[in-house]
């Protein structure tokens, strides 16, 4: 769905419709950003840049769209004859996926012709809005459980197939491990976990013959789903068979544990593993996770190594959606702003400049505009220039180092999961100027 020229809001063509008939062409810069940071985030991680520069390259309206427009759209067919020709042929600057960023700044910048410019609103901001979503959720997960295995576990209940992918590799650059989604595995080479579900116990009619069978037949990734209401079975199942199964070369890797009250399950699990000599089988737990009930868990030192953080992960449960924005900030030249109550945007084309302490802490931000040198490292980097990409796509490693190295130097303020006082973002003098003058116009 990426390279889809349709999947816009129908106001992007009536808008292009009038610049096309009033002969709107000059360049405008437009600017995505998040208006404010929801009430359980503290920070953000960037996310989809490669996603979106796939669709911003791939730009086109193919015949059948066209054909569909002339029966459904309305248009002249001048108009239709310009959007047939129509390519992205403009610049972007970009924040690295894996960067730590506030409210405000512009994560995308886009500056080309004002229809080509316009058009692409509504999917850039769906596809930087959804996995800067997944990643932010993310990485408070990685920060609530920093020496666990965090695997992706939410395909099925995603809200669709687009998002499962997106969750899953927005989640690897956060510093999960790996994902369940096959289809995840393979578009971005991701490692894949997985383990059995209880409908194999139900078809063989109980623990024991299940783990057997399960065993034999994928030797090399053995673990085992133990029945929650049937635990002191299963574990008696598991000691039983771990001698026979060694005589054939095959190790239990771990068992899994889902449901309620894992932290003192795990310790009866632990306890029976280790008497048995299993001490090298590791736990692992699934079951309504996210980043409040990986950190309880450790707070209360379960002898747990790994978690499968499923369904609060992909909908983000308790923050299902960013206030994302994409707007106009500079046309022809001339700073634009937007002043309306609840939705405000800076005029200018922006750069973001980050502080940090001595200590390489993050301290504070600056934004400015881009001409500026203002104190800091910048943010936003060219990715694009006259539609083609400036380099080849990155490795997620890449960005997944990136993420790392963002997140470890958070202040300790930002880390905690209930936020508290918020990270320091000012606006630069000459930016603060432009914004008092086009203050004083409207008085």
């Amino acid at each position: 769905m990426s390279t889809e020229a349709l999947c816009i809001d129908y106001y992007q063509l009536t808008m292009l419709n009038t610049y096309f008939e009033r002969q709107m062409g000059e360049t405008a810069t437009f600017e995505l950003f998040i208006r404010d940071l929801p009430p359980n985030r503290s920070f953000l991680l960037a996310a989809g840049l490669e996603q979106a520069l796939e669709f911003l390259e791939n730009l086109c309206f193919p015949d059948s769209q066209l054909e569909w427009l002339k029966e459904n759209g309305g248009f002249s067919a001048a108009f239709l004859n310009f959007l047939e020709e129509m390519r992205f042929t403009g610049d972007v600057d970009a924040m690295p996926e894996g960067t730590v960023f506030f409210a405000n700044e512009p994560v995308l910048r886009v500056t080309a012709p004002l229809a080509e410019a316009q058009f692409v609103e509504t999917r850039l901001v769906n596809i930087i809005q959804t996995q800067s979503l997944f990643a932010s959720k993310a990485a408070r997960c990685v920060l609530a459980a920093p020496d666990k295995q965090l695997v992706e576990f939410g395909m099925r209940r995603a809200h669709g197939l687009e998002a499962g992918l997106f969750a899953a590799r927005a989640a690897f650059i956060a510093g999960m491990s790996g994902t369940s989604n096959v289809l995840a595995g393979r578009l971005y080479d991701l490692p894949l976990f997985g383990t059995m579900a209880r409908s194999l116990i139900q078809a063989c009619g109980g623990q024991r013959q299940a783990f057997e069978r399960f065993a034999i037949a994928n030797p090399a990734n053995v673990v085992l789903l133990l029945d929650a209401l049937n635990l002191e079975e299963g574990i008696g199942a598991v000691k039983e068979l771990a001698p026979s199964l060694k005589q054939r070369g095959i190790t239990i890797k771990g068992v899994r544990l889902d449901g309620n009250d894992l932290a003192e399950a795990a310790v009866s699990l632990r306890r029976a593993l280790n008497e048995s000599g299993l001490q090298d089988t590791g736990i692992f737990a699934s079951g309504n996770m996210d980043e409040f009930t990986l950190a309880e868990l450790v707070e209360k030192g379960a002898p747990i190594d790994g978690f499968g953080v499923g369904t609060r992960l992909t909908t983000s449960g308790d923050t299902p959606s960013l206030n994302c924005t994409y707007q106009l900030v500079q046309y022809d030249g001339r700073p634009t702003s937007l002043r309306a109550r609840g939705k405000t945007s800076l005029p200018g084309r922006k750069q973001v400049f980050r502080s940090f302490s001595s200590q390489g802490r993050m301290h504070w931000d600056l934004i400015g505009l881009e001409e500026d040198l203002e104190e800091g490292v910048p943010l936003l980097h060219p990715v694009m220039r006259r539609g083609k990409r400036l380099h080849p796509t990155p490795p997620l490693d890449n960005m997944r180092a990136r993420a790392k190295s963002h997140i470890s130097s958070l202040p300790d303020f930002l880390k905690d999961l209930y936020p508290g006082e918020p990270y320091p973002v000012e606006l630069g003098e000459s930016l603060r100027k432009i914004v008092l003058e086009q203050t004083s116009d409207d008085v």
